[in-house]
């Protein structure tokens, strides 16, 4: 999972979309606690949900079964922060990924949560040859995400964040009007099927807000609740916000999230596992205060973001690393 720390070429808006978004969905109804997946904040009525089996516990689980006190004390604190849950074709691919969403919602229903899934499994999914390549193949794509908005509204609705990197990498893409097709494919998917959407905007040092929000506009942020920042990186909340507000304003007033799992100490010019980091604040809904929606842990700081800087493969549970972000954060 990536986002570049680096300032990517503008992209101006020639992208003559046809086809997936020539007939642009509604949302077919509110969930089944009445919330307009459009309208309303989705995180106002429940907390978020905490993963019970994510790597980090599992990691915190072996530390203490290995007799590692610190290991333990650390990865146990980060696990019980609420994070996103990713879902990627590698790890749960079609045929297979709605049941494992269903059992996320029949978890979170349980215990009155919200859980918040990332779709992460557009086709040629980091053009520029980094350390997330994969997802699937065109004809397959829609399928998944099918999958996965059906089992998504099973029970009370979960929240999605869409394809982080896809828009904001797309001029890096062989077809990048293949790509922005597909990002509005998906919107469709979600939104007929009620699940409150935010699409991945990049962040505050990549595109330009003028150039973000086209494409954004391009593949149908009006049909759902709104966008994402900051997923993956470590822009400071401030810097965020600012973009954001600015996206927003060329969005007519389009809601957003914040991704803040990682951005203690702000960023530097690395984008992959870069040293020096820090755990965020943790989430904090931010209900009735403008477009801002919720500060999220949406990529979870215990999992490396490639091999790159010592690291394992992108997702991995990376202890050291993790470890050395608990000391920088004051743990």
């Amino acid at each position: 999972m990536k986002l570049r720390g680096r300032r990517a070429r503008p992209m101006r808006a020639a992208l003559a979309l046809t086809g997936i978004l020539a007939g642009s969905l509604l949302v077919s109804g509110c969930g089944e606690d009445g919330l307009d997946p459009r309208t309303d904040n989705p995180f106002a009525e429940r907390a978020l949900l905490v993963d019970t089996g994510s790597r980090t516990a599992q990691a915190a689980a072996a530390a203490e079964q290995a007799g590692d006190t610190r290991g333990a004390e650390v990865f146990g604190r980060v696990a019980e922060v609420p994070q996103a849950i990713w879902l990627t074709p590698e790890r749960t691919p079609p045929g297979q990924v709605g049941e494992y969403v269903e059992g996320i919602v029949r978890a979170a229903d349980d215990v009155d949560r919200l859980p918040v899934l990332v779709v992460y499994g557009i086709p040629d999914r980091d053009c520029s040859g980094g350390y997330s390549a994969g997802g699937l193949d065109a004809s397959g794509y829609l399928a998944w995400v099918q999958e996965i908005a059906d089992a998504a509204t099973s029970g009370e609705p979960a929240v999605a964040v869409l394809e982080p990197d896809a828009l904001a990498s797309a001029q890096e893409c062989p077809d990048p009007t293949q790509r922005v097709e597909l990002v509005g494919g998906a919107v469709d998917v979600l939104a007929e099927a009620g699940v409150a959407t935010y699409l991945d905007g990049g962040h505050s040092h990549w595109l330009a807000p003028r150039d973000m929000a086209e494409l954004l506009t391009d593949a149908g942020v009006d049909r759902v609740r709104g966008f994402a920042t900051n997923v993956s990186n470590y822009q400071l909340d401030e810097d965020e916000v600012a973009y954001a507000e600015r996206l927003s304003g060329l969005l007519d007033g389009a809601h957003y999230v914040v991704d803040r799992s990682r951005n203690g100490v702000g960023a530097e010019e690395e984008w992959c596992n870069p040293d020096g980091r820090a755990f965020g604040l943790e989430p904090e809904v931010v209900a009735g205060e403008g477009a801002l929606d919720a500060y999220l842990w949406v990529k979870p700081p215990g999992e490396s973001d490639g091999t790159c800087n010592g690291g394992p493969p992108a997702g991995d549970f990376w202890a050291e690393h993790t470890l050395e972000m608990a000391v920088r954060s004051g743990w």
